[in-house]
């Protein structure tokens, strides 16, 4: 395999392969009907091999095309049962790996960034990748420093990604009716709008690597989560300790309930504690980026994507979430209303938002919580039915900008609680980090 495919021209003509290849098996579907082969097996027919030739096409074009669809595949236990499981073993692919470099490609780069004699930095480097994702591929070597050396991840940046990703969100955004093949009501407007907005930071392993160093600094000896530590950085290397564990795929599709209960204790903890700790939100909660260490602690391994909140999450999210589960309607309405959720001139009812709105919160709402991809598939269908009444209110409610990062990772982090199925007692986590919610009158919660 060669270098990213960088001609728009050239990445164009594979990603509109997809609707082409999508119509012709639709084609040869309605022939199958004709001869009279069952309409169900026909559609998971039709279903597998979209979803062979859809991710595919986007692993191997990597850039923005694979960044899409791995952030498409937090979403996967909101699928409907049927149309889940073609899907499920072509994502978890996309989160894992994707082609590799060649090494010869791989030594350019490493020459570019870190000088002609970038061997000699190394005691070990073994030219075979040990992941492969989005924007770069990862391998293991040895860092000369000390008697022994250092095991590193050395995340070398495919050459091109740059462009690549501005030309694939461009043409995905042209190609959006091919992904209602997942959800037919996703809307991945405002999805590759906010991908596009960050693609010039992920693009820099240097800022990368600051943000690396944060997490690190903020979680350094801590008993649940580990940050690997930054060895040394440049524009397109990001060289950081290596860490041993298991992938949380592995852990979502082997592991037992208690370990599932525990890596989704642990991803709770990460996502409400790093704004306060670290001053960050790690917004890229897919499973690839996760591991179990041998000592039970979350080992986090991609900060490319962060949000940076110095006053930790915004106030308002905790109070609001407080009075939604107190029952004050008006309040929570007034609340939405100041933060811009709700235009000055809608009107809506209080207690109409207060149940488009407590259903969601039930997790925090118990003590104790089991996600499920059955609660999950609930909440989207009650929420996506043109029929029902959340819909109707739901087209009177704004995301404001500043909140969409936070909405984008929130839900990923529920869909991947949902992929593990764990129970864990997420309203202690919240009460402890989440400013605003443990006010007067909080709801009692066990410690975290």
């Amino acid at each position: 395999m060669s270098d990213i495919p960088r001609r728009a021209v050239t990445r164009t003509a594979k990603l509109a392969s997809l609707p082409l290849g999508f119509a012709g098996r639709a084609a040869l579907g309605l022939g199958k009907r004709v001869t009279g082969m069952a309409s169900e097996v026909v559609s998971a027919e039709l279903q597998q091999r979209t979803a062979e030739q859809l991710f595919s096409v986007l692993g191997q074009l990597k850039g923005g095309a694979m960044k899409f669809g791995q952030a498409l595949s937090i979403f996967e236990a909101a699928l409907p049962e049927e149309l889940a499981g073609p899907y499920r073993q072509a994502l978890t692919k996309l989160q894992e790996s994707a082609p590799p470099l060649p090494a010869a490609s791989v030594h350019r780069v490493l020459a570019q960034q870190l000088g002609p004699d970038w061997r000699a930095k190394f005691r070990e480097f073994d030219d075979s990748p040990a992941a492969a994702a989005s924007i770069g591929q990862v391998h293991r070597a040895v860092w000369k420093k000390g008697r022994g050396g250092i095991p590193v991840a050395v995340k070398v940046q495919y050459p091109g990604a740059g462009d690549a990703l501005l030309s694939d969100l461009t043409q995905l955004s042209r190609l959006a009716g091919l992904f209602r093949v997942l959800q037919p009501g996703l809307d991945i407007k405002p999805l590759l709008a906010e991908l596009r907005a960050r693609i010039t930071e992920e693009l820099d392993y240097e800022l990368e690597a600051t943000s690396q160093r944060a997490f690190a600094d903020a979680y350094r000896g801590d008993d649940q989560i580990h940050v690997p530590e930054v060895v040394a950085a440049a524009p397109r290397v990001l060289i950081t300790e290596w860490i041993e564990g298991r992938p949380l795929a592995k852990v979502i599709s082997e592991g037992t309930t208690e370990e599932r209960d525990h890596a989704g204790l642990l991803l709770s903890v990460l996502h409400f504690s790093a704004p306060t700790r670290a001053g960050l939100l790690h917004a890229d909660p897919h499973p690839g980026n996760f591991r179990i260490l041998p000592d039970g602690r979350l080992g986090v391994i991609d900060f490319g994507a962060v949000a940076r909140m110095p006053g930790g999450h915004p106030e308002p999210i905790g109070r609001l979430t407080r009075l939604a589960l107190e029952g004050d309607a008006e309040a929570v309405l007034e609340g939405l209303r100041e933060e811009g959720f709700v235009k000055p001139d809608v009107e809506v009812d209080a207690p109409a938002i207060l149940g488009y709105l407590r259903p969601i919160l039930e997790p925090i709402a118990v003590p104790e919580f089991h996600f499920t991809r059955a609660w999950l598939r609930g909440e989207a269908a009650r929420l996506g039915n043109p029929r029902g009444p959340a819909y109707q209110l739901g087209k009177n409610l704004n995301l404001p900008p500043a909140y969409l990062l936070i909405h984008r990772v929130t839900l990923g982090s529920i869909g991947v609680l949902c992929q593990l199925e764990a129970t864990a007692p997420y309203r202690a986590v919240v009460q402890r980090w989440l400013p605003g919610f443990a006010g007067p009158e909080a709801i009692e919660a066990p410690a975290a």
